[in-house]
């Protein structure tokens, strides 16, 4: 339930496209074009222009149960020596045995990885039992779907997650009372897992994206094997569970619906947990995949910002990107165009976004020619002329002003991102 982050352009049109379709009257349809190059989060060879605060990339391994093995892992984190908090990012389960063991964090995570580290956190990635680098057994297998044993899998994979847990709680630049536990699909229902039976000192809350077990879209779209196997867990965790929990679906998510996620969320809930349930409009082709899409940013970043602001948890930009947005233009911006631009602003360099006076805009990331594409998707869209409104980090609309630097200096209390 994981899928190689390397984003076509039709892919990319395809989300803004399905973003844009839930607007009561089709204005400002987004074009957006994003090319990812999966290698790697933060790539010392890459000469893209530097965006936001330098961050580091480290590949570590990392012993579980005294050392009886090791679990391979991928660290993203800020230049500088902290205290930050600390992200155990956990993904998700392919379908087959070729896809777990070609599984890498560095692609998984490009897009999502960076969008804490830019953040102040520590992104910590591993690599389970029966995946990648770490290879192995696979030890999450439920068992056949008349007669599952879930607990069985989130027992194994719960143990190789709080090794990271504590792994990176004690790095000396770590805070360890500001640690998050988050993941996709089966990564958000192990993350849950773990902080409900492990209750780990210092975790402080939970990011579940899509999270659940069982879903198989070419067989049962929607609908996953023994619903109420898995809710049965979901009683198990809600009596346990000490921390907020955000809950984040997409109303096309092909593995678990939003009969079945409501399910889930009111069987955890009615169990003692606090969790917050957020449904989303469609996004793209399968909306089980947003958290892992730069383009996703403009869904789920807004709703992680508000759950963590809600319960006082830290999460600002280190350089707090300046927003003198669209002040300068003579029309206004659709709220869709607004809410590409925050994509726009996590998004790799070398990266562009494009404006028409007609209400239009197009923005490419991590591609060598992302003005020219930028450009090209905003007139694609538009009855007008788009000129480039944003380069990497500057403003350079044309006024009569110089070109405004994106990044300032932080201030405390400063949103950020566009509203």
């Amino acid at each position: 339930m994981t899928r190689r982050l390397r984003i076509t352009l039709s892919n990319a049109l395809a989300a803004c496209a399905g973003a844009a379709s839930t607007l009561a009257i089709f204005v400002g349809v987004v074009g957006g074009c994003v090319l990812v190059a999966g290698k790697a989060i933060a790539d010392p060879t890459y000469s893209a222009p530097q965006v936001g605060p330098r961050l580091i990339q480290e590949e570590v391994r990392i012993p579980v149960r005294g050392g009886g093995y090791e679990v391979a892992a991928t660290i993203l984190r800020p230049d500088g020596q902290g205290p930050y908090g600390a992200v155990i990012l956990n993904h998700g389960v392919p379908g087959s045995e070729r896809e777990r063991l070609r599984e890498s964090a560095a692609t998984d995570f490009n897009a999502a990885a960076p969008v804490f580290a830019r953040r102040g956190y520590v992104v910590v990635m591993p690599m389970r039992r029966g995946f990648g680098a770490t290879g192995g057994e696979f030890a999450e297998d439920a068992g056949p779907c008349r007669n599952p044993d879930y607990v069985r899998g989130e027992q194994a994979a719960s143990q190789d997650v709080m090794a990271a847990y504590e792994y990176a709680r004690a790095l000396p630049y770590v805070d360890g009372n500001r640690m998050l536990l988050a993941g996709q699909s089966a990564g958000g229902i192990v993350s849950m897992y773990a902080a409900a039976m492990y209750q780990p000192k210092g975790l402080v809350a939970v990011l579940a994206f899509a999270a659940g077990r069982g879903g198989n879209p070419d067989l049962r779209p929607g609908t996953p094997c023994a619903v109420e196997a898995v809710a049965r867990v979901f009683d198990t965790m809600g009596a346990k569970i000490r921390v907020p929990v955000l809950m984040h679906y997409a109303e096309n998510d092909k593995y678990f619906g939003p009969k079945t996620t409501r399910l889930w969320h009111d069987r955890f809930v009615s169990a003692g947990a606090r969790a917050e349930y957020v449904m989303q409009p469609s996004f793209g082709r399968d909306g089980h995949y947003v958290f892992g899409d730069i383009v996703g940013v403009r869904w789920w970043l807004p709703a992680v910002e508000r759950f963590l602001g809600q319960n006082q948890v830290a999460f600002n930009r280190l350089d707090s990107p300046s927003q003198p947005l669209f002040a300068k233009l003579p029309v206004e911006q659709s709220d869709s165009c607004r809410a590409l631009y925050r994509a726009f602003l996590e998004a790799p360099a070398p990266r562009a976004y494009a404006v028409s006076l007609d209400g239009r805009c197009g923005f490419a990331g991590a591609m060598e020619d992302a003005t020219n594409v930028a450009l090209r998707e905003c007139k694609s869209l538009s009855g007008g002329q788009c000129a480039l409104y944003a380069v990497d980090s500057e403003v350079v609309w044309k006024s009569d002003e110089q070109p405004t630097k994106l990044a300032v200096q932080p201030k405390g209390g400063a949103s950020t991102g566009s509203r």
